[in-house]
């Protein structure tokens, strides 16, 4: 998936087990983000830094889902334990993060950790990626949503 380009579509499960499509979101602009695993230090962070901007998401009218390989449960702990108040959705086998072709680190040992912006139209607008600084990808996700 490059800038500029419409990603490939998904259908996953959410937290709470239900189907979530990408084409749902179509006619606003959506946030996803890969992110190598639930109760992780890095991704706790970076969820967290989501949930405290949230707001600004709203506002900007974004969606944010953000994906892993986690299992639906997994996901309903973590959103729960964290007050998580966006979708996030269950890549198991990793089918979407390799469709998506998001790299992974660590000589190919941690799932990389990368954020999608994609417009209204579902166009790609900015590729976000950061493995060591999870926090990052809010304020660089909301500056190109705001220029949207």
């Amino acid at each position: 998936v490059n800038k500029g380009a419409v990603p490939p579509a998904f259908t996953l499960k959410d937290q709470d087990g239900k189907t979530v499509s990408l084409s749902k979101f179509k006619g606003k602009p959506v946030v996803v983000y890969f992110y190598p695993a639930d109760e992780t230090p890095g991704c706790t962070k970076q969820a967290c830094a989501f949930r405290d901007s949230y707001e600004k998401f709203k506002k900007a009218g974004a969606e944010v889902i953000g994906i892993s390989v986690d299992s639906a449960e997994s996901h309903k702990n973590f959103a729960k334990k964290y007050r998580l108040p966006f979708t996030l959705l269950s890549d198991e086998g990793n089918k979407v993060r390799k469709e998506w072709g998001v790299p992974s680190d660590l000589f190919g040992t941690l799932p990389g950790r990368q954020t999608y912006v994609l417009d209204k139209k579902g166009v790609v607008q900015l590729i976000y990626n950061n493995q060591f600084q999870p926090e990052k990808h809010i304020d660089e996700t909301l500056k190109i949503l705001q220029s949207l």
